[in-house]
């Protein structure tokens, strides 16, 4: 394994997830530092409310927003994320690492990239989207793939006052068409709304969890 940094993941994890052309695939990406039930919850819903064949659990090297001093070792939080992943349509994976990609947006092109005729749609929870104006080229990660944010406590109504969802306003269906959006040109995108969890990796963090 070339990837010495990451020597203690196995090589699977590294590789990009194969996917066939035609299915509706879910990209569910996070430093999941740790992950939780509400991280499970979040893909529940998706698998079930966006129709999806498949979902991408995408374990990052890291979060360039955030403080990398508190991020725990990347086999560590693939290990924990496979403990939520009983769906055998959730794929576990840190490709990103072996790819050297840091932002989202480049992360997205390259899967496009990769996989013609594959309709894949970026999922996020509703907190992301208040901050999402100072992600690394935010409207790009926008005409890429169709979105869905997902409902987070305290983060309700984000989409109404948030920068990306006043941009973008145009381009939102409703929630009741959430089924077909994996297969729509972005820009496109939905608020789902739905059973929310109260855990967060932050306060598990400070817990010493």
């Amino acid at each position: 394994m070339k990837q010495t940094q990451y020597s203690e993941v196995a090589e699977h994890y590294l590789k990009m997830p194969h996917a066939a052309r035609g299915m509706a695939v879910g990209l569910f990406g996070g430093s999941f530092n740790p992950p939780h039930a509400g991280h499970a919850l979040v893909v529940e819903i998706a698998l079930r409310r966006l129709k999806l064949d498949r979902l991408w659990w995408m374990v990052t090297p890291g979060n360039p927003l955030k403080n990398a001093n508190e991020l725990r070792p990347l086999a560590e939080r693939i290990r924990l994320s496979e403990t939520f992943a009983g769906d055998p349509r959730i794929v576990v994976t840190a490709f990103e690492a072996s790819h050297h990609v840091r932002y989202t947006a480049d992360t997205l092109a390259l899967v496009k990239q990769r996989n013609p005729g594959v309709d894949f749609v970026w999922i996020m929870g509703a907190d992301s989207l208040r901050d999402f104006h100072r992600w690394e080229r935010w409207r790009r990660i926008a005409l890429t793939f169709p979105i869905a944010v997902m409902d987070r406590p305290g983060s309700t109504l984000s989409f109404l006052s948030s920068v990306m969802a006043k941009t973008f306003d145009y381009a939102r269906i409703d929630e009741k068409d959430a089924s077909l959006l994996a297969r729509m040109k972005p820009p496109a995108w939905t608020f789902i709304h739905g059973p929310r969890s109260s855990l967060s990796s932050t306060a598990l963090r400070a817990r010493g969890s």
